[in-house]
């Protein structure tokens, strides 16, 4: 017995009024017993270095979550997001685990609400007992070898409970890639981040959603500088304006702070270029910078533009009909096809992915006012070769008798109900107001050079004014860049010698593209971008929605998206649709969604071996709507 042990228990004897001394002969015997026993109690060398042990589960106790206990002194040794690893030692079992509650500090013996501690606490005493830690763990899985696997088994009670290094839990984390994000939280010293070259994670698709004032802009503007420093085209569909400066480096004090903090500095994003469409003006103060462009309305499929003019079964069939009949003036007028190849590539045009070449919105406009024309008996085919008949369209003006003989072999005597004529033509009317569609002033933009490896492109739509308008151009973006990229996965695949380029499409405001109520009225614009995705996995091009409305978003655009940024979310039925969509996320990181600070977000990577929650780097750029 060592003399501390004497020390202990006679002290403790005085403690209990017992004076007097107790006769050696008892010291004695309590050494000898203890020797045939064992000798002093020590701690097992498995139980070394271990920060807590498991307990005994209860009928509350939930499948692959264990109870762990801390000691006093080290409860802050295993904070949130923590992995540890469990060794079950009475059947010589490892398991991978991270904490999903807690630390939580409990009284030693005694509930955290007994009488005594409120009496105590009512009436002014300092009385306070000991107290140990409680977490929860929730097992990755079971350690085999190298393997890591789904745990069929829990670890026992009594188990000890190591909490990983920093490098370890980087490497079982997969928290390595060329993209940074940002510091998971209970982690000072790891960064999170994601492969830029890996086809499995971008290119399946990223959902950055959140209320105002959580942080997405933030987010945004981050990715896009990581992006270009990797090498990846960028183009962003900027509906507010807030990203046509981001070549600038940030002067907001809060972000510098931040960016110091992590020992970052401001810089602005490299080989920026931005885009507006002819008419419109951009928020961008450097016009060295920034072009008009147009778009071709041949590149739009029918369908789509019946989609987007909100066209209704009746009006739908007469504008298919008008579109069957400028398709035949165009060919007989030798504007389209002129030569073999190009009959060729009529036969194989697909209406679904896009339009009828060389068809304009005007050419479109006249034959549906002649159909009208004539459907409501205001005029004679012979009307139309008259000089004094105005036709949009120099084409038409030009060669007035193919149109007409085109007409006559139409049969257009059968043509009726004026009235839907009329309401195309007011919609076609409005579409050539804009001015928008095949602009001499303004050429179309060359998809081929957006995807230019390091390329950063905004397409500012800020001053559209037009919900109706910013889709035509995502639209038209989409199947343009859907085009591009399938050319550079030819010559990829037809040159070994030469990278595939990456190209990312960032869209801004998604809701207002894909909402679920334009998607029921528009079932094939949700089809069209479904395709765009499929296809783009496989092409390495990207998509991310980026929405302060997710409630918005249907069920059908989540299930495109695989990997998530999600800020701050308060509504519980998004909180509950997203359960649906990312079933691998725990409740406890779910409860804290509505509560985030800015700046913070759950990310759910498919690099990620689980999803975190991650303070997310400041960003050094500019953006416009923040300062």
């Amino acid at each position: 017995m060592t003399e501390n042990t004497h020390k202990n228990i006679q002290a403790s004897m005085e403690q209990d009024h017992l004076s007097l001394p107790l006769p050696q002969e008892i010291f004695e015997q309590i050494e000898e017993e203890s020797t045939r026993a064992g000798g002093e109690w020590s701690e097992p060398a498995e139980y070394d270095t271990a920060v807590g042990r498991t307990m005994f589960d209860l009928p509350t106790s939930e499948d692959n979550t264990v109870t762990v206990l801390l000691p006093r002194d080290d409860i802050h040794q295993a904070p949130s997001q923590a992995l540890v690893r469990i060794r079950s030692v009475s059947d010589s079992r490892r398991y991978l685990g991270i904490v999903v509650a807690g630390p939580f500090a409990e009284p030693d013996g005694l509930r955290g609400d007994a009488p005594i501690m409120i009496t105590t606490a009512v009436r002014g005493g300092i009385f306070m007992p000991r107290y140990h830690g409680r977490i929860q763990v929730e097992l990755l899985g079971e350690e085999v070898g190298d393997v890591l696997i789904p745990p069929r088994l829990r670890p026992l009670p009594n188990s000890p409970v190591f909490v990983l290094d920093t490098d370890e839990t980087s490497r079982t984390l997969r928290l390595d890639g060329d993209i940074p994000l940002g510091v998971p939280v209970g982690y000072e010293e790891i960064s999170a981040a994601i492969p830029s070259d890996k086809k499995s994670v971008l290119p399946r698709h990223v959902g950055i959603l959140g209320t105002t004032g959580g942080g997405k802009s933030t987010t945004v503007s981050s990715l896009i500088n990581s992006f270009q420093q990797t090498g990846i085209a960028t183009i962003v569909i900027d509906t507010e304006g807030e990203y046509t400066e981001i070549y600038q480096p940030t002067q907001d004090h809060t972000m510098l702070t931040a960016l110091e903090k992590r020992g970052k500095k401001a810089r602005g994003v490299g080989n920026v270029s931005v885009y507006h469409l002819v008419g419109r003006e951009t928020t961008c103060p450097e016009k060295r910078r920034t072009r008009a462009f147009s778009l071709q309305f041949s590149q739009l499929s029918p369908y789509l533009v019946m989609g987007m003019l909100e066209l209704n079964d009746a009006q739908q069939q007469r504008y298919q009909k008008a579109y069957d009949i400028a398709k035949r003036i165009l060919w007989a007028m030798k504007i389209f096809p002129t030569n073999e190849e190009e009959k060729r590539q009529v036969f194989e045009l697909d209406e679904m992915e896009s339009g009828y070449p060389k068809m304009t919105v005007e050419h479109m406009y006249d034959v549906v006012r002649a159909c009208g024309e004539l459907a409501a008996g205001e005029k004679e085919l012979d009307d139309f070769a008259a000089a004094d008949h105005r036709f949009y369209s120099r084409d038409f003006r030009q060669q007035r008798g193919e149109v007409v003989a085109v007409l006559k072999r139409e049969n257009t005597e059968q043509l009726t109900h004026p009235t839907s004529w009329r309401v195309i033509q007011g919609k076609l009317g409005q579409l050539i107001r804009l001015k928008i569609f095949d602009n001499p002033q303004a050429g179309p933009l060359t998809y081929k050079n957006l995807t230019l490896p390091g390329h950063v492109s905004i397409i500012d739509l800020s001053d559209t004014d037009s919900p109706q308008i910013n889709n035509f151009v995502i639209a038209e973006f989409l199947r343009g860049l859907l085009e591009a990229q399938n050319e550079n996965y030819r010559e990829t695949t037809a040159h070994s010698e030469t990278a595939q380029r990456r190209t990312m499409i960032i869209i801004e405001e998604a809701h207002e593209f894909l909402s679920a109520e334009r998607i029921k009225q528009m079932p094939f614009l949700y089809q069209q971008v479904a395709r765009i995705a499929r296809r783009g996995r496989k092409r390495w091009l990207g998509m991310v929605f980026v929405t302060q409305l997710p409630q918005h978003l249907p069920d059908e655009v989540l299930g495109l998206v695989n990997n998530y940024i999600l800020h701050k979310i308060g509504d519980a039925n998004v909180i509950s649709r997203l359960k649906r969509s990312l079933g691998v996320v725990d409740d406890s990181l779910w409860s804290r969604l509505p509560n985030l600070a800015p700046g913070q977000a759950l990310v759910a990577m498919s690099s990620f071996t689980r999803p975190l929650l991650i303070n997310i780097d400041p960003t050094s750029c500019k953006l416009r709507m923040v300062e």
